[in-house]
């Protein structure tokens, strides 16, 4: 017969497991086009950068995100433009990296 664990218990893993759950996504996060000053996404004018950001939802949550402002970084001799963004639904604050590449002729 199963030893019953108590509520506090319970909720004690549970909250464990949703931590857990939050930073392994928050490093997946890192890992995709955006997420760090490594992997920016091209885009082919700044002026994409906020509907690009609008566009792509919170990798926890999925919820919507709003940009609070934006920045532009030289990182190893390359001009990078961070979008500073907080999800409106869960409130978590990430940066998302952005270089802007013009088209090339065709």
């Amino acid at each position: 017969m199963a030893k019953k664990t108590r509520a506090r218990t319970d909720r004690r893993v549970r909250e464990r497991a949703a931590r857990d759950l939050v930073r392994d996504r928050q490093k997946l996060a890192s890992l995709l086009p955006g997420g760090s000053p490594e992997r920016p996404i091209a885009v082919p004018s700044a002026a994409v950068i906020v509907p690009r950001v609008r566009s792509t939802p919170c990798p926890l949550c999925e919820g919507p995100l709003r940009v609070d402002h934006e920045t532009a970084e030289s990182r190893d001799g390359r001009l990078l433009h961070a979008a500073h963004v907080t999800c409106t639904r869960c409130g978590v604050p990430r940066t998302l990296w952005f270089q802007v590449a013009p088209p090339s002729p065709s």
